[in-house]
């Protein structure tokens, strides 16, 4: 079984400038990416492959952009996400993890 690579959850996720959830889930595991309702209903998912993830250049390091299936949300996943290693990510926003775990899993699904 593989490990969840990334996973954070009382996510903020809006479509179209509204809001589909104030407590959501996003899950990498698999190399797919999971969005999720507070009661892990699926929004919406796809392979990391065919994601487009990025920041908003106008906001802070807790937000973040994924189109998935052509479909554009803006995550904002906080700050209170529980971090793996606090020495390893010191310093990190949870989008910019967030944006590394797209990366990572991507180079992992080439790998394979």
């Amino acid at each position: 079984m593989a490990e969840t690579e990334f996973n954070a959850r009382g996510v903020r996720i809006e479509k179209s400038l509204r809001s589909v959830t104030r407590a959501g889930q996003v899950l990498i595991k698999n190399g797919r990416l999971e969005l999720l309702t507070s009661d892990s209903r699926e929004i919406d998912s796809a392979p990391v492959q065919s994601v487009q993830a990025s920041r908003p250049w106008f906001a802070g390091d807790d937000q973040a952009l994924a189109t998935v299936n052509g479909t554009r949300y803006r995550l904002t996943l906080g700050e209170n996400q529980p971090e793996p290693s606090a020495k390893a990510t010191a310093g990190r926003g949870a989008a910019t993890r967030f944006l590394d775990a797209i990366r990572s899993a991507r180079g992992r699904v080439a790998q394979d």
